[in-house]
Formats: C-alpha cells, structure tokens, sequence
C-alpha cells in the first residue's frame, strides 16, 4: 500500500499534473488527494468517454494529463480510446480499478469485467501494467509507463487493485454555485442557412488566435473545403465527444477555444455540457449547429426539434446562451460570444443540405493533432 502522494508527487515531476475521470470507491484517496492538492487538477467527468476526450483536449494544450475511472467504465471509453486517441495518436495515461478481480468476493455486476479487463485493453491496443502498490516500485512504473507513451503516441493503463493506496481525507473548498446566465433569442430569421453558411460567416468572425474543434462527419468536412488552417482539428470520431475535448483545451490555455458541435453529437453526450457549466472556462464558445439530422448518414432524424439547447446550456452553468435561426442572428450572436465572458453557447437551427462535391481532410488525423498543438502551445501563432 503506497499513500497516495507517493504517486501523485512522483507524478508531478514527471509533468502529470491534469486528471479527470469518473470516481470509484478504489479511487477514493487518489482523487481526493488531487483535489485537495493545489498543485494539480481535477475535473469530475459525467462518463469515462467524457474523460479521455478532456484529457485528450489537455495534452493537445500541451499537459500531460491522467484519467482515472472504474473498470466497468471501460465500455464508455473504447469508442474514445478507438476513435480518438488512436487515429490522432494521443497519449493519456490512465488508471483503471480491477473491480471483480478473479478470487476476491465483489459485486456480481463486475465479475465478467472483472475477468475481461486487461482483455479489453489488450484489444483497444492500450499496453498496461499493474499499478505500483510499495512506494519503491512508484518511480519505475511511472518511467515505464511514459516511455512506452513515448515510443507508441498512446495511452498506458495501470490496473488498480483493491487497497492499492491508503486512505485519504478530502479537503475540498465548498463551491459556490454559479447564478443563472442570460438566455438571449435572436431567432425571427426569414430562411434557415445551411451548415457550410454559417461556417462562412464563422471564419470571417473569429480571431487569428482561436482555436477551432469540428465535430464528427460534415462540420468538419465543410470546414476542411473552407478553409485548412493549423488551427483547425477536424474530429474523425468519437462522436458527442468534440465539445469536451474543447473543454480540455480552454482549461489549459488563454486562447479563444471554438468548438463547433452538432445537434446529434451534442444529444448523444449531453452530459458535457454540464461538466463545461461546472468548469466555467471564460475562453470557451460552443456553437451549436442543428438541422435536425444525421445528415452524413442518409438523413435520419434526431430528436433535437423537441430540444432547447440554449436553456439546457443556462441551466448547466453556461453564462450566456442564445438561439439563432439566421445568419444574420449567427453572426450578432458569435461576436457577443467572442467579446464576453464564457462559457456561451449559440445554437443556431439550419436547413439540411452540405456543399456540393464535398471532400474530406487530406491532412492525416496526426498531422492534424500535431499541428493543432503546436498552434495551441505557440503564444506566437496565428492563423495562416
């Protein structure tokens, strides 16, 4: 049994200074040591998928950065781990609990997780070591863990057993809850624009510094077609999980961070977005674009019509939420986003309908992670 500064210190001076995860009861003194710890920081994620797109977000800022969840959670990271971290070669250590561990009486819903769990990992491509339980072997394990990140550009696991680390209290300051941000409607427009549209308007509205994360499947397609700058990512995969990844961005750097989300992707991780309320970063502008379908797939429709965004965002934490239904509405909308406080949200309704001919990047996902990174950790740079 180590304590749990044992880890985080020897952490600390390796660079691993961010983490964020879903807790479990193994979990308990490492979490509540790193937010009681000033030194580091901690963001409670609403899913593990949610986590490793944060953490992905903070090392493209330029932090080494730790997710720590249950192994049951493992099913909620694999289209992240798959999708995300994979394709755009970005390394996360992570710290998984071995709950159900074959011998030890547990639960019954974690024995098969229990027996599966490096299995799991094995077959997302995550190599994975046991978590350093004697203060002695902290060092090394850590060593071996950020090489092998090193060498491959991927996450490493360690599996946490039960008792690993020793009790730990929290000292946590009492959070102030945050007052209630301002709902603005600009909607009243005479015809719904298109996507590619209010893309348009967007890069001319935007400033040389920001940085800019596409959503999954035409957004970023159309965005690509636009206009190729270093400081555009175009997420590939791991669908809903753009607007946490921005999370992970914004938290690390002053630049203006863009995220441009779609209505099916926001559904599908709607939690994000009260992480995003919760964490309150200033620097951060979540633009919402929503005609209502699955469009790259053929069409299919999403259950956003029934969905006001721009409350939920109010409710979450946001401090300003508008709708918008045009583009002159979008356009008065991003420039009130760009000149205050965030987080804000501008949910614009569109009609259907992509560019025509449209292509897709032709910059590999780790050529686009890389540049993105450099853009992001540059104070210097601006866009091309």
């Amino acid at each position: 049994m180590i304590a749990a500064d044992d880890f985080l210190g020897a952490a600390r001076r390796r660079g691993l200074g961010f983490y964020t995860g879903v807790p479990c009861s193994f979990l308990t003194p490492l979490i509540n040591r790193v937010i009681s710890d000033s030194d580091t920081r901690y963001v409670g994620a609403t899913s593990e998928g949610e986590a490793v797109a944060i953490a992905a977000g903070a090392w493209l800022a330029g932090e080494g950065s730790v997710v720590m969840c249950q192994n049951s959670g493992l099913g909620n990271m694999i289209n992240p781990l798959t999708s995300l971290n994979w394709p755009f070669r970005i390394p996360t250590l992570m710290i998984v609990t071995w709950r159900g561990q074959p011998g030890l009486k547990d639960e019954p819903q974690h024995e098969l997780m229990g027996q599966a769990t490096a299995r799991f990992l094995d077959d997302a491509r995550v190599p994975h070591g046991a978590f350093p339980d004697r203060a002695e072997a902290v060092e090394s394990a850590l060593d071996i863990a950020l090489d092998r990140m090193a060498e491959t550009h991927l996450p490493y696991a360690f599996i946490m057993a039960k008792g690993a680390v020793a009790d730990e209290a929290l000292d946590e300051a009492p959070r102030l809850l945050a007052g209630p941000g301002e709902l603005v409607d600009l909607t009243g427009g005479d015809a719904r624009p298109k996507r590619f549209e209010a893309l348009e308007r967007l890069l001319a509205g935007i400033p040389d510094a920001a940085a800019v994360i596409a959503t999954t499947g035409f957004c970023g397609r159309e965005l690509f077609t636009l206009a190729d700058r270093p400081q555009h990512l175009y997420q590939v995969g791991s669908m809903g999980g753009a607007s946490a990844m921005a999370l992970g961005v914004a938290l690390n750097t002053e630049r203006p961070v863009v995220v441009l989300d779609g209505d099916g992707a926001a559904l599908m991780k709607l939690g994000n977005m009260a992480t995003v309320g919760a964490q309150r970063p200033g620097n951060l502008v979540h633009v919402l674009l929503d005609n209502g379908m699955h469009e790259s797939t053929g069409g299919q429709a999403t259950v956003s019509s029934g969905v006001d965004f721009a409350a939920i965002a109010v409710a979450c934490g946001y401090r300003t939420a508008m709708r918008a239904d045009s583009l002159g509405g979008f356009e008065v909308g991003l420039a009130r986003c760009l000149s205050s406080a965030g987080p804000s949200l501008l949910h614009v309704r569109l009609g259907p309908g992509a560019m025509p001919n449209l292509g897709r990047p032709t910059v590999t996902p780790v050529e686009v992670a890389q540049r993105f990174k450099a853009f992001v950790t540059d104070p210097g740079a601006a866009a091309a």
